[in-house]
């Protein structure tokens, strides 16, 4: 892998794009809001109820209705106007940051309500994710979809770096609700930004069959492909095995390290940098070739640097340990997105992504409720190592057939 200046110009070649650098600068202004509001509320959350179920509960609220909304989201993506749904998102993530910061002025929120407003959050990012997804190859086209997504990666977790570390500061001098207040700024400025941006559409409109008929259409179209279905496969194994850590952080520093807010927000932000790290590692590849064995690979880095943070009581060993899961999983995540997106037929490509969406939203999800609960009798560390031990073994299987996924996914031209 060329890590050059050369590769880094041609990566970053794609902000000039005047579309895509709009989208990407007021996406990584919302995402850091949304960082912001995710540490923000698992301490709350840990402070009213001091338990790892509570956690758990909050990020299968947040996550898991892709599960469900997920499918319909993708139908919709692919027959309806993608940039007109991410709009209407923006604004009804905006209100639900106002509400989540009137409640807790005011003195009523508990934690039943908090539970439903992250729910009512959860539906909206899952709404919202197939048709994000689906307008980064729709602003900058195939032959840079590698560098977008990479970049998309990058400002993700430079927004999980900047976003836990101003929560931190944040809860510690004036309060959790200043943290809702400024997310729902955020919202507010891509909101902004999706209004300047104009799109031509490339993609081929799916058959209005039904959205039903639609929804079985892109599932049977995932599961049936040789290079999609497994590798959506192993995403759920790492999502479920390995990513679901990252919710369980505020028990970590809170029980395990002692550390409290300033901590989690230093372990949280951790994850960010080792992300973002291997988000520029992806990101400079001047080809596709091999991205599956990368993939691969990185799962197995994701269980192994996971099982290194649960057997630490130590802070910086544990935020080191993360360090490294973050640059595996954003190789991992970038790296499965991108082979996904240029495998996929154009007119399934909404479908198809609201399951990677469904998967990477999802996974760690369910990880993070069985662990949460498991937590309760078995402590933090035990759930989430076996995590780790299962994902090595999922990881290992899709090794013994990586040529045969990378033939399905890295050979075939797609529009």
């Amino acid at each position: 892998m060329n890590f050059s200046a050369r590769g880094l110009s041609a990566m970053f070649s794609v902000l000039r794009q005047r579309n895509f650098a709009i989208y990407t600068s007021g996406s990584t202004v919302s995402l850091i809001g949304t960082w912001m509001q995710r540490v923000t509320v698992g301490w709350l959350c840990w402070e009213l109820t001091g338990s790892g179920a509570w956690l758990g509960l909050l990020a299968f609220a947040d996550m898991f209705p892709s599960v469900i909304v997920g499918p319909l989201a993708g139908a919709a993506a692919d027959r309806w106007d993608r940039l007109r749904i991410a709009r209407i998102s923006q604004m009804l993530g905006l209100l639900q940051a106002t509400f989540l910061f009137v409640a807790l002025v005011a003195g009523f929120l508990t934690i039943e309500l908090l539970f439903a407003v992250v729910l009512f959050h959860g539906v909206v990012e899952a709404f919202n994710q197939p048709s994000r997804l689906a307008l980064i190859h729709s602003l900058v086209g195939r032959e840079r979809l590698g560098a977008a997504v990479a970049i998309n990666s990058i400002a993700f977790n430079l927004a999980r770096f900047v976003g836990p570390a101003i929560a931190g500061v944040l809860i510690a001098t004036v309060g959790v609700a200043w943290a809702f207040a400024l997310n729902a700024m955020t919202f507010g400025a891509f909101a902004l930004a999706l209004a300047a941006v104009s799109l031509v559409r490339d993609d081929a409109l799916a058959p209005r069959s039904g959205f039903l008929r639609e929804i079985v259409d892109g599932f049977a179209y995932s599961v049936r492909h040789p290079g999609i279905g497994p590798i959506l496969m192993l995403m759920i194994a790492a999502g479920v095995g390995g990513r679901a850590v990252v919710e369980l952080l505020p028990g970590f520093a809170a029980d395990v390290f002692g550390a409290g807010p300033i901590g989690l927000a230093a372990l949280t932000s951790s994850v960010a940098v080792g992300a973002i790290l291997g988000g520029f590692v992806v990101g400079v590849r001047q080809s596709y070739t091999g991205l599956t064995r990368t993939v691969i690979v990185s799962v197995f880095g994701i269980a192994l640097a996971v099982a290194a943070f649960t057997v630490t009581d130590t802070l910086y060993l544990g935020a080191a340990a993360l360090a490294v899961a973050g640059f595996f999983m954003v190789t991992t995540g970038v790296g499965s997105q991108t082979l996904v997106q240029l495998a996929v037929d154009g007119s399934m490509r909404g479908r198809v992504l609201s399951l990677h969406g469904l998967i990477f939203r999802g996974g760690p999800a369910l990880g993070a409720l069985l662990m949460g609960v498991s937590s309760e009798f078995a402590g933090l560390r035990l759930p989430v190592a076996v995590g780790a031990a299962i994902l090595a073994i999922c990881a290992f299987f899709a090794l013994t057939r990586v040529n045969a996924i990378a033939d399905a996914l890295e050979n075939e031209p797609r529009n």
